[in-house]
C-alpha cells in the first residue's frame, strides 16, 4: 500500500511514504540543484588525462565551501570523500585517490551539494581525452536513456513507466540496465522514498503525484549487466568489467509533466559529447 504524505508535516526520516512537496519546497530544490549543475560545469575543463580524483575531491569540496553549499556525501555512513568518481569498469560510488586519470578513460562524477537543507543530487560522464567509439556510444545511449526515463514522467504515469523507457531503449542498443542500484527520492534526505527502478514495466510501480521528488539515474553496461562490490564495502564494478557509464538528473512532478532541478546553466548535460542533433 502506498502512502502520500505533505512533506511540510513528514517526519524527517524515511518511513517508506513518499513526499509531496510544495512550489516553495521545489524554489529550493532549484537553488541548491543549481550549484550543483554550476560544479559539475566547471569540472568539464578540469577533466583531462594526469589529473587525479583526489584533486576532483578537493575541488567539489572547495566549490561548495565558496557557495555556500555542504557535500552530502562527506561523512556520510562513513565516506570519507566530497564526491564519487566511478571510472570505467567502476558502476559507482568510486572512491577518489591519487592515481591520475589516463587518456582514453570515462568517469562519472557524481556530486551532491546540501543547501540549506535541501540535497541537490546529480552525475555526468565525462571523457578523459580522446576515447574509443564504443565508449563515446555508450556515453550516448545512457544519456538518452536519461532522457527518455524523464520524457514519461508525469502525473498518473507509474514509476515503472520510467524503467520501461529505459530499459527498453537501452536493449534495444545492445546495452544492459544495472539492477542492483536505483534512483530515490532526495529533497531534505539524501535517499527517500520511493525507488526509482531504471528497468521494469509501464503499469508496475507507485504512481507518480504532482510535488514528488526524485532522482533518474540509469546505469548502462556494455556487457551483462551484473555488477559487484568490493572489499572497501563501496565501490561497485561490473562482474565481466566492461565498460560502465552513469547520468542524474533530480527531477519534480509538476502538474503537467517534470522539472529538471540539475540542467546544466552551461549547456555541459553531456560534456565531451558531439551537440545533440535538432
Amino acid at each position: 500500500m502506498v502512502t502520500y504524505v505533505d512533506a511540510a508535516t513528514a517526519p524527517l526520516k524515511n518511513t517508506g511514504a513518499i513526499r509531496l512537496y510544495s512550489q516553495e519546497d521545489f524554489a529550493g530544490m532549484r537553488k541548491a540543484c543549481q550549484v550543483t549543475a554550476r560544479c559539475l560545469d566547471e569540472l568539464a575543463s578540469m577533466v583531462k588525462p594526469g589529473v587525479t580524483t583526489d584533486a576532483i575531491d578537493r575541488f567539489v569540496f572547495e566549490f561548495g565551501m565558496d557557495n555556500g553549499a555542504l557535500p552530502a556525501t562527506l561523512n556520510y555512513r562513513g565516506y570519507t570523500k566530497s564526491v564519487c568518481t566511478s571510472i570505467n569498469h567502476v558502476v559507482c560510488h568510486g572512491i577518489p585517490n591519487d592515481k591520475p586519470l589516463r587518456e582514453g578513460d570515462i568517469v562519472n562524477i557524481d556530486v551532491t551539494y546540501v543547501v540549506d537543507g535541501w540535497h541537490g543530487d546529480s552525475s555526468r560522464m565525462y571523457p578523459v581525452g580522446e576515447i574509443k567509439r564504443a565508449a563515446e556510444r555508450l556515453l550516448e545511449v545512457t544519456y538518452e536513456c536519461l532522457m527518455r526515463g524523464i520524457a514519461v514522467v508525469r502525473p498518473g504515469a507509474r514509476t515503472g513507466a520510467i524503467g520501461e523507457a529505459i530499459q527498453t531503449y537501452a536493449e534495444a542498443e545492445r546495452c544492459t540496465v544495472v539492477r542492483d542500484f536505483c534512483g530515490h527520492g532526495v529533497g531534505k534526505l539524501f535517499h527517500d522514498s520511493p525507488n526509482i527502478l531504471h528497468y521494469g514495466r509501464s503499469n508496475e510501480g507507485p504512481e507518480l503525484r504532482e510535488g514528488m521528488i526524485f532522482t533518474i539515474e540509469p546505469m548502462i553496461n556494455l556487457g551483462r549487466p551484473h555488477v559487484k562490490v568490493l572489499a572497501d564495502g563501496w565501490t561497485a564494478v561490473t562482474r565481466d568489467r566492461s565498460l560502465t557509464a552513469q547520468y542524474e538528473h533530480a527531477v519534480g512532478v509538476t502538474a503537467t509533466g517534470c522539472e529538471i532541478f540539475t540542467l546544466s546553466p552551461g549547456g555541459l548535460d553531456r560534456p565531451g559529447l558531439p551537440p545533440l542533433k535538432g
